[in-house]
């Protein structure tokens, strides 16, 4: 009998496996169509508490909550492209005086070199010759693959608001909240995009506005990204924090207070917010492991890149939601949230 029952769990074990490695094939080769769905399921459940709350407080349509909504999020949508299209046009226009602010500091970083330092100037042949004349092309380079992704960005986002739009409207008649397995999923997403949301924007706003007092250029712009980082655990504050560096290095006339201060000020931010008013809020809702949350990040960043690790952790916690409700998951379980051992 135990014999049996071995093998019945090395069974199970070894079909578990094979299935986790479908999916995983599934999403990766899916993720045209199953990355904007995903990103869909998430906006449209952010969205439900203010649809409804329209509907309690305001006594409006369900269908006209959900329009309302939906127009919201569009010109919220339309004012980051705004935003990021004028900082483009910045970056283009500012392309030769970032060259040149290049070029000093190559010439400075040459000058204390221990090899004799040689001319950088038009001699094609010079040691740095290469370093000077990069920073302008790959500037150019940069603007067109940027311009580029805003274009892809725009064509999925489209296709994002259609499915969002069938499955807000979809849902319009049906104002009972979701119960069971689903709904337990549903408020930890909505409690987690909260939080997030309130997190991240007040992260954002006093990045940019500690950027905008101490002059340092494109600052609405490192704002915007330190609230569309602040989604990805741990890595995303470390690339918001550092993202203005090589701005303030290129803009001529930055003193050295300014510099440090675009650097450390926000670093303090992301600290205070990250690691001390962020989790009071989130609470132990989601309860994933800091290891897991990395793991994951770089599996779902591999499957579905940047948007993969927007979504490790929500989607993380909803495996783990869906792990606790079967006897022979609810190991994985207490693995995804750091307990290795069972409890009593």
């Amino acid at each position: 009998m135990i014999a049996e029952d071995q093998e019945r769990r090395i069974r199970t074990i070894c079909l578990f496996i094979l299935a986790a490695v479908a999916v995983a094939c599934s999403l990766y080769f899916l993720a045209k169509v199953l990355v904007p769905f995903v990103l869909a399921l998430f906006i449209a459940i952010a969205l439900t508490p203010l649809i409804d709350l329209q509907v309690r407080r305001l006594r409006m349509p369900r269908a006209l909550a959900v329009v309302s909504s939906l127009l919201l999020g569009m010109i919220v949508l339309g004012a980051v492209g705004l935003l990021v299209s004028i900082s483009v046009r910045e970056l283009a226009a500012n392309s030769d005086e970032y060259a040149a602010q290049t070029r000093k500091l190559v010439e400075w970083a040459v000058e204390r070199l221990p090899v004799a330092p040689a001319d950088l100037g038009a001699d094609p042949n010079a040691p740095g010759y290469g370093l000077v004349t990069v920073p302008a092309e790959r500037i150019r380079g940069l603007i067109v693959d940027t311009s580029s992704a805003i274009m892809s960005l725009v064509s999925d986002g489209m296709l994002v608001v259609i499915f969002v739009c069938f499955l807000l409207f979809g849902g319009s008649t049906r104002p009972s909240p979701p119960k069971g397995t689903w709904g337990e999923i549903v408020q930890d997403m909505r409690k987690y995009l909260l939080t997030k949301v309130l997190i991240s924007f007040a992260t954002g706003a006093l990045t940019g506005g500690v950027l905008w007092i101490l002059g340092i250029r494109l600052a609405m712009v490192f704002g915007l990204m330190a609230f569309l980082l602040n989604f990805i655990p741990s890595i995303g504050s470390i690339v918001a924090t550092l993202l203005p560096l090589p701005v303030v290095l290129l803009t001529p006339g930055v003193s050295a207070a300014q510099a440090i201060g675009a650097i450390l000020l926000p670093g303090v931010v992301q600290f205070v917010l990250g690691n001390v008013l962020e989790p009071r809020m989130m609470g132990k809702s989601f309860n994933l492991h800091p290891v897991t949350i990395l793991l994951t990040l770089i599996f779902w960043g591999m499957l579905w890149g940047i948007v993969g690790m927007f979504l490790a952790t929500p989607l993380t916690a909803v495996i783990k939601t869906l792990f606790t409700r079967h006897p022979y998951t609810a190991p994985l379980a207490r693995v995804l949230a750091g307990r290795v051992v069972p409890d009593d």
